[in-house]
C-alpha cells in the first residue's frame, strides 16, 4: 500500500486520497496520522493537508483521541442491500475489535417501533454473551441495555413501554417500583455508563452507553460474568471512549 510521492504530483491526487481512505477503513477504532503516514508512505507534509481536505469533505473524521475514522460522506456512497451489508460487516469488525479490547461480549441495541432490538453481538469462547433467559424486550427495567435506552425516552415513552412490558422481579436486585426506576433514570448522568449489577441475571454484570443519532435511541453495551466484576468500571470507561466509531458506523 505504501506510496512514493512524486515531486510533481499534487498532494491531493486521487491515488493518494484512495490509499488514505483504504488505510482508515481498515482501522475500526481509528488510526493516528503517524500510522497513516507509515502505511501509505506519505510524509506528514503531504498527509496533513490531504487529511484536512478529507475531513472538510466529510470522508474522514477525528474522534476524541485524535485518531481518524471513516466519515459520513464515505458511508453515504453506494446504495441498496450491498451497501447495507458492507456497513454491517464493518460494524461487526469494529465490535470484534472492541470485544478484544475490553475482554467482554459487546452488543449494539436500538429502540425501534417501541421495542428493544439487539441488532449485533460480538462474543467468543472467552467472552460469552449473557444468557437471555428473559426476552430483552421485557427486561428494560433491569438490563443495562434497557435502562440505557429508557433514559433516552421521555416520560410518556417510558410509560408506554412499561405498559406493554410490565415490571417484574428478575433477581433480588431488580427495581420493581416504577417511581424509583424513573428517579434512577432521571438522575443518570449522560456521560456515565449505565450499570446492571445482577439486576437482570444472577452471575452477570453489564454496562451500556448511549448511541444517539438524531431522534433514534441506541446503545453500546458489554457483559461480564460476576467473577470479572472487578473489571466492569474500567471496561465501561473503555466502552465509553470507543463509542464514537461505532456511532459513525451506525450512521446508515
Amino acid at each position: 500500500m505504501a506510496l512514493k510521492p512524486e515531486p510533481k504530483a499534487p498532494f491531493h491526487s486521487v491515488q493518494y486520497a484512495l490509499r488514505v481512505l483504504e488505510s482508515v477503513s481498515t482501522h475500526g477504532d481509528g488510526v493516528t496520522g503517524a500510522q497513516l503516514s507509515r502505511e501509505t508512505g506519505l510524509p506528514s507534509g503531504h498527509l496533513a493537508p490531504l487529511l484536512l481536505t478529507l475531513r472538510r469533505e466529510g470522508y474522514v473524521e477525528q474522534v476524541t483521541d485524535g485518531a481518524y475514522v471513516i466519515g459520513s460522506s464515505l458511508l453515504e456512497l453506494g446504495s441498496g442491500s450491498a451497501r447495507r451489508q458492507a456497513l454491517e460487516a464493518k460494524l461487526q469488525q469494529t465490535l470484534v475489535q472492541l470485544r478484544d479490547s475490553v475482554g467482554a461480549a459487546v452488543y449494539v441495541s436500538r429502540y425501534v417501533d417501541g421495542e428493544i432490538r439487539v441488532t449485533q453481538v460480538a462474543d467468543g469462547p472467552r467472552t460469552p454473551a449473557v444468557n437471555e433467559w428473559v426476552d430483552f424486550r421485557s427486561a428494560a427495567h433491569a438490563s443495562a441495555i434497557g435502562k440505557c435506552l429508557l433514559t433516552q425516552l421521555d416520560q410518556n415513552g417510558r410509560r408506554d413501554h412499561l405498559s406493554r412490558h410490565r415490571i417484574a422481579r428478575l433477581t433480588s436486585r431488580t427495581i420493581t417500583n416504577e417511581k424509583v426506576l424513573f428517579s434512577k433514570l432521571d438522575s443518570q448522568p449522560a456521560t456515565v455508563p449505565v450499570l446492571d449489577l445482577q439486576e437482570y441475571a444472577v452471575g452477570t454484570v453489564c454496562a451500556a452507553v448511549p448511541l444517539t443519532a438524531g431522534s433514534s435511541a441506541g446503545c453500546l453495551a458489554l457483559s461480564l460474568p460476576i467473577e470479572h466484576a472487578h473489571r466492569l468500571r474500567a471496561a465501561a470507561a473503555t466502552l465509553n471512549r470507543r463509542a464514537a466509531p461505532v456511532l459513525l458506523s451506525l450512521a446508515l
